[in-house]
């Protein structure tokens, strides 16, 4: 039986913390992960985030130095609208990435909001 994109990212969302974007602009201290395309990121980031493709994550995490045995380190991860970060935090999550999760709406909803992007 096959599923769908949106029924695995429905999964996913079972499984980790999702937080809004007041949250996590209250916790910009963390470590923000953009798990867009670089195409993506070029044209808007939220400030101070590490660009880390979703497709490419599970190779490179472990390889970039701002993730370097920081598998405790909270970590918020965003996408444009909240699929790809839902799944990007299961999978970061069974990486042991403990304190990572996933900002509800992602970069969309944080620009809707009016807040600075880079």
């Amino acid at each position: 039986m096959s599923v769908t994109a949106q029924e695995l990212v429905a999964a996913a969302k079972q499984q980790i913390t999702e937080i809004d974007v007041a949250i996590a602009q209250n916790r910009l201290t963390n470590l923000l992960l953009d798990v867009r395309e670089p195409a993506e990121y070029a044209a808007g980031h939220l400030p101070g985030a590490i660009n880390i493709p979703r497709g490419l994550l599970e190779f490179k995490i472990d390889s970039h130095p701002d993730f370097q045995g920081r598998q405790q380190a909270d970590i918020i991860v965003y996408c444009q609208t909240g699929g790809r970060s839902a799944l990007a935090t299961q999978v970061l999550n069974q990486l042991g990435y403990s304190g990572a999760v996933s900002m509800a709406g992602g970069f969309k909803a944080w620009a809707e909001s009016g807040l600075s992007v880079e």
